[in-house]
Formats: structure tokens, C-alpha cells, sequence
């Protein structure tokens, strides 16, 4: 027959220098030597857990975004050509830029690009957002409709375009019928670049809608019940209510525009062709490197020279945006 244990009984057996029931150590507790706990085994491998989950992300970073930025920028320091390995020259693709009728060209272009193209697409984004937001019957239609630009295939709508502004397409047709006669929009100089500037913004009023549609979900309605009740119109609200609290998102479209429009290819390339336009007049930046630098003979060292002074205007486009930004802060 066995004696039941009692408090007193275990507290006898304590003090005696037997260990009691309940001051035996657990199994593959501290008090037991030479065993670690499961929480220590995974701690030893919880460093390399994180790099183990990013590294395919990393690759692909590495492999087209670090790789090809730094072999540009060594490449452009070389007289690389496609088929034959460059040796260094220094500055001298640099400074053959300098000299380069086509680089003027390019710049003036890409420069105009921006001037064109980014106010409209800080502005009319905006007033477009304020009109979709209503709450109306239909207006998941136009919201859609106004987004549908933006997925649609860059190279689709370029030729759409193409077909409409060419001597014998749908406008100059329109135009004819009415009496005002046709109107080079293909072949003028500054009427093809005024055509590509007018894609780019068509195309990019719903993708900048949206970024405007998430910022105004944040202004309170009190401040424009507010403004209105102190007799404020619908423009003087939207100039010292609607602007102010959006005014930080009208610093990132512009950056986002300023980058998108000095980078242009696409819209120029397939209304103005590889020729770049009437006498290669409406060449930009980006196509310039494209036909520099492509082909059996192409120049990679002078077109990677090209691409390191976008890289540069397009770091100083963000930087000047921002710093204006502080000022006005300040």
C-alpha cells in the first residue's frame, strides 16, 4: 500500500536533501545540462531567415536594375562598341557631348517635354479626381473609363493616335469636311512634338487621378462646409481649401511627371519614327541612345555617356521639386 504524499511529508523529504515532487527540474529544462530549449535552436538560424526570403527579390534587383547602373557608368568612362571591348578614354565621350549637334537636339526636346507635360498633369488630374469622386449614378463608368488609357498597351495607343492625326486620318478628315483644310500634325516640327506631349497626358490623367483620388479621401468635409458658410465660391475653395491639403501630393506628381516626361520614347518613337521627325528634329534624349547605341556597330560607350547625363538631369529634376517643396514649407 502506498503512503500519500502530504505537504508535510514533501517538506520533510526537502529538508532531508530529497528533492520533492515539485522541485524536480522539467525535461530539457535549464536544469538539465548539455539539453537546449527549441527557442535557442531557432535563434541560431532567425539571422540568415530574413536574407533566405528576400534573396530572390535581391536578385532581380541586382541582375537588372545594380548590374546594368553600374555597368553604364563604367561604360560610359570607355570606347565600348557592340561587338568589340572598350578601352578607357576618360572624359572624352563627355566632352564630345559637348560638340554634338544631336545632344542639343535631345536635350532641348526632353527639356521641352517636361515644361509641357508636367503642369498639365499636376492640374488636370486634380480637377478630373475632384469630378469623379461624386457620388452620382454612372460614375463607376467614368472612373473606368478615365483609367482605361492607363492599362491599355503604350504601343496600341500610339498608333491609335497616329492614325488619327495622319494627312488622310480621322481629325485631318473631320478638318477637311468643315473647310479648315489639313494640318500637318505628323510632319511639322513642333506640331508632332505638341501631338506626343498630348498622348503622354491623355495617357497619364488616370494613373495620377487615382494618386489625387486617395489624397482628397483625406481632407475633411468641415473645412469645406467651413469655407462655404463663409461665403467662399467653388474656386476659392479649391485654391486655399483643396490645394493646401493636397499640396504635398502635387509635389510627388510633379517629381513622378518631371522623371516620366524627360525619360519620353515610346509616344515620340511611333509618331516621329526611328528618324526622329522631320530632319531628326524632334529627336529626344532616350532616342538618341537607342540609335547610337544599338546595332552591330553601335557606340555603347557614348550612348552609356548619354544615359549618365539623364541619370543626372532626372536626379536634379527630383531634387529641385523637393527643394522647392521645403521652401514653401519653411
Amino acid at each position: 500500500m502506498k503512503t500519500p504524499v502530504t505537504p508535510s511529508t514533501a517538506a520533510r523529504a526537502t529538508a532531508d536533501g530529497v528533492p520533492g515532487p515539485r522541485s524536480r527540474p522539467a525535461a530539457g529544462g535549464p536544469g538539465v545540462p548539455g539539453v537546449s530549449r527549441p527557442g535557442r535552436r531557432i535563434s541560431r538560424h532567425l539571422p540568415l531567415s530574413p536574407w533566405l526570403f528576400a534573396a530572390p527579390g535581391l536578385l532581380v534587383v541586382g541582375a537588372f536594375s545594380l548590374y546594368p547602373f553600374f555597368s553604364t557608368l563604367v561604360n560610359a568612362f570607355t570606347d565600348r562598341r557592340t561587338l568589340v571591348p572598350g578601352t578607357f578614354v576618360g572624359l572624352d565621350n563627355f566632352q564630345e557631348l559637348l560638340h554634338d549637334e544631336m545632344f542639343w537636339i535631345g536635350l532641348r526636346n526632353s527639356t521641352l517635354y517636361v515644361l509641357g507635360v508636367v503642369p498639365a498633369l499636376v492640374v488636370l488630374p486634380l480637377l478630373l479626381a475632384m469630378l469623379v469622386q461624386r457620388h452620382i449614378p454612372g460614375i463607376t463608368f467614368f472612373r473606368s473609363a478615365f483609367y482605361t488609357p492607363v492599362v491599355a498597351s503604350v504601343v496600341v495607343v500610339g498608333l491609335i493616335w497616329v492614325w488619327m492625326l495622319d494627312d488622310r486620318g480621322l481629325i485631318n478628315s473631320v478638318l477637311e469636311a468643315v473647310g479648315v483644310g489639313r494640318v500637318g500634325f505628323l510632319s511639322d516640327q513642333w506640331l508632332l512634338l505638341m501631338s506626343a506631349m498630348t498622348v503622354t497626358v491623355w495617357k497619364g490623367l488616370g494613373y495620377y487621378m487615382i494618386i489625387y483620388l486617395a489624397a482628397l479621401a483625406n481632407v475633411p468635409r468641415e473645412l469645406h462646409e467651413a469655407a462655404a458658410v463663409d461665403g467662399a465660391g467653388a474656386v476659392r475653395r479649391f485654391l486655399t481649401v483643396t490645394v493646401p491639403a493636397v499640396r504635398s501630393t502635387m509635389v510627388l506628381v510633379a517629381a513622378l511627371a518631371s522623371v516620366s516626361a524627360f525619360k519620353v520614347f515610346s509616344e515620340v518613337y511611333l509618331m516621329a519614327g526611328p528618324s526622329g521627325g522631320p530632319a531628326g528634329e524632334d529627336t529626344t534624349l532616350v532616342m538618341l541612345v537607342q540609335r547610337v547605341g544599338t546595332g552591330l556597330t553601335g557606340r555603347v560607350g557614348y550612348s552609356s555617356a548619354i544615359s549618365v547625363v539623364i541619370f543626372v538631369v532626372t536626379v536634379g529634376l527630383m531634387l529641385l521639386v523637393l527643394r522647392a517643396d521645403r521652401k514653401e514649407d519653411a
